[in-house]
């Protein structure tokens, strides 16, 4: 997806900045032609300001999005991805495991995930940065608890990971 979005604003970067700023938030287009996250309207100024780029070049880009039958499809099909509980897991007593492998690599989750339940340990939440999207992607996953250090050791036996840490 991203790669159609960069190739779509390839001549206007200000433009891809506004639309990188709508995938990395999870916001959509309605059909009033408005910027929502959910039911709530963003103001086309503040994503302008967030984006550094003028409040035309944000309605400019909403329109450019409209007129085109594959970007309006994507654009009004994302959804917020709620709550992300990375910084907040240490309060509420969660574990932190975050996973680097080759972008290419297939299978990491199934593996990390597999590692951390024979430890006995419950998963809350997991994301899996898009490779196309990021150029250092991570798996991080939310545990109910700390996971022991010995599921690192696991961790790192899985081929294509090449870096594991604990928070």
């Amino acid at each position: 997806m991203w790669k159609e979005i960069v190739e779509f604003f390839g001549g206007a970067p200000a433009k891809l900045k506004v639309a990188r700023l709508m995938v990395d938030l999870g916001f959509s287009i309605n059909e009033k032609k408005r910027v929502v996250c959910g039911e709530v309207e963003i103001s086309d100024s503040s994503i302008a300001k967030v984006s550094n780029v003028d409040r035309r070049v944000v309605r400019e880009t909403v329109l450019d999005i409209l007129g085109d039958s594959r970007m309006k499809k994507i654009f009004l099909g994302i959804k917020p991805a709620g709550s992300f509980l990375r910084d907040v897991a240490p309060a509420l007593g969660y574990g932190v495991v975050e996973v680097r492998a080759r972008p290419d690599a297939v299978g990491v989750i199934a593996k990390a995930t597999s590692y951390i339940a024979d430890a006995g340990v419950s998963i809350r939440q997991i994301l899996a940065e898009d490779p196309d999207f990021n150029p250092d992607p991570k798996l991080l996953i939310i545990t109910e608890k700390q996971v022991p250090g010995e599921v690192v050791s696991k961790l790192l036996t899985i081929p294509t990971v090449t870096k594991v840490s604990l928070s």
